[in-house]
């Protein structure tokens, strides 16, 4: 599909809806509109879903037959890799460069999946037991890993290729039927994705996709009796109203990927020359649009004055613009919205005597760009040290010792991501250990590998993404006893 054509095509999507715009947040101009869904289309989608599950149509594939489509999806995927990291640049701000590795990093979620496809297995055992009667009996019991059958995949706009692939690729691979829903900010690339799944041979009904609001789309996906489960990422708050609707209805299982407020613990034996840069890269990167972004940096006394003058220097330096410009690191915010929440936490945070290094402002151009902020003097009780601001604006405080770094680490109701940074190798697994976090670097940051789980502790999420565990998300198990 050519740039155009996508465009072009989610204008003739029908809904009932109201009519949402689709901006280019580099330029504040609208590039497109679509019809909210509407509930019919909800309900028709969650429809196709059950009868192509209870149909197996595609679970009751052989698994061989399931990987070589999921591959397909992946080849697909790499041969419009042009298309679909301009439409990423175009609706969610990326710069080329990101959109590009997005666009890679996604593929490669198809074909991992694939791999598992023919790995579902349970156990089994011969069991000598009373059981519950006391009665002394031989039974053979084993397990069957099976899929829930409907799931809901709702994702974010920060990343919309990535989400989608994510969730989508060991929902199939498990053998779900699925309805996918989009952010209402950054559909365009779920058309490209959408088309490529029937291309790779994925059965009509066996993945839906509905555009719509959170508010209507997404919250009738919620609370449907026929959808079995719910995976989502998103906001903290979003996610509590999904457990909410979730139990309301049918009790239906969810995996939430959600906020966070990540820590950078820096300490004076650091190699600092990597560590400022990988700290400003964490947290600047798509304009601090990143659920894991370390947006608290703590920094051990001694070499917190040098600290704070190179990650202000970075800030100062890095080239942010649209994806037409040449040599941009950074792109814009989402949204008016979005940038209308982070302007908010800045003035909060000059009302409450915050010192502002550098940025705290809009950049004077269109576009919505924020300037790379750094703040120090933050109390640790303020809205700009314990609530997720999801802009590239960083807080930096100093610490004495290791207990003092921990326990500043872990003063957040968040627990996505962590990073520690020292040559004392004793410390820095000490240090892992002490994190409250789903995920803690030692000496990098940003890592991801498809091999490996994520999910957070605390506020940060239930259930995990990627890897083997990521799979089981959507595999429920049944044991079978029988007697001997």
């Amino acid at each position: 599909m050519q740039l155009q054509t996508v465009l072009d095509e989610i204008q003739k999507r029908p809904g009932t809806g109201d009519t949402i715009p689709v901006f280019d947040p580099s330029t504040e101009e609208q590039i497109t509109e679509f019809k909210d869904c509407g509930p019919e289309a909800v309900n028709d989608a969650v429809a196709r879903a059950r009868e192509s599950f209870e149909s197996g149509v595609w679970h009751g594939l052989p698994a061989s037959e399931r990987a070589k489509v999921l591959w397909r999806v992946g080849e697909l995927i790499d041969e419009n890799a042009d298309v679909l990291a301009k439409l990423e640049s175009l609706n969610a701000g990326m710069t080329p460069t990101q959109a590009q590795g997005t666009v890679t990093v996604s593929a490669e979620f198809f074909r991992y999946y694939a791999g598992w496809c023919s790995k579902i297995e349970g156990i089994a055992a011969d069991v000598h037991t009373g059981g519950l009667t006391g009665i002394d009996s031989h039974q053979h019991a084993y397990t069957l890993k099976e899929p829930y059958g409907v799931v809901g995949l709702i994702f974010p706009w920060n990343g919309p290729i990535f989400n989608f692939c994510a969730k989508l690729a060991p929902s199939l691979a498990a053998g779900c039927s699925s309805v996918v829903k989009p952010a209402e900010e950054t559909p365009l690339t779920a058309l490209v994705l959408d088309r490529i799944l029937t291309e790779a041979g994925v059965p009509d009904g066996v993945a839906n996709l509905l555009l719509g609001y959170g508010h209507t789309a997404g919250a009738a996906i919620t609370a449907h009796p026929d959808v079995e489960k719910v995976a989502f990422t998103g906001s903290t708050e979003v996610g509590r109203e999904i457990v909410h609707a979730a139990g309301a209805s049918n009790l239906k299982k969810v995996t939430l990927e959600l906020g966070g407020k990540s820590p950078v613990v820096v300490f004076d034996d650091a190699d600092l020359k990597s560590a400022i840069p990988m700290a400003a890269f964490g947290t600047f990167i798509h304009s601090g649009q990143a659920c894991v972004c370390g947006s608290r940096i703590f920094v051990q006394r001694s070499v917190f004055d040098r600290f704070v003058e190179g990650l202000a220097n970075i800030a100062n330096t890095l080239p942010q613009g649209g994806p037409t410009e040449e040599g941009v690191i950074i792109g814009p915010l989402i949204s008016q919205k979005q940038l209308n929440r982070v302007l908010g936490y800045l003035d909060q945070g000059k009302s409450d005597g915050v010192e502002f290094v550098t940025g705290g402002h809009r950049r004077d151009r269109k576009g919505y760009f924020v300037h790379p902020t750094v703040v120090t003097n933050v109390a640790t009780t303020s809205r700009l040290f314990q609530e997720e601001i999801f802009g590239p604006v960083v807080s930096v405080i100093p610490f004495d010792d290791e207990d003092e770094a921990v326990a500043l680490a872990n003063d957040t109701t968040y627990g996505l991501a962590a990073t520690a940074w020292t040559s004392n190798l004793g410390r820095a697994h000490r240090i892992a250990k002490r994190l409250k976090a789903g995920t803690v670097g030692l000496n990098c940051q940003m890592q991801f590998d498809h091999s490996m789980p994520f999910g957070g502790y605390k506020q940060s999420g239930w259930g995990y993404e990627s890897g083997k565990a990521g799979l089981e998300t959507y595999l429920q198990t049944k044991i079978v006893w029988a007697q001997l």
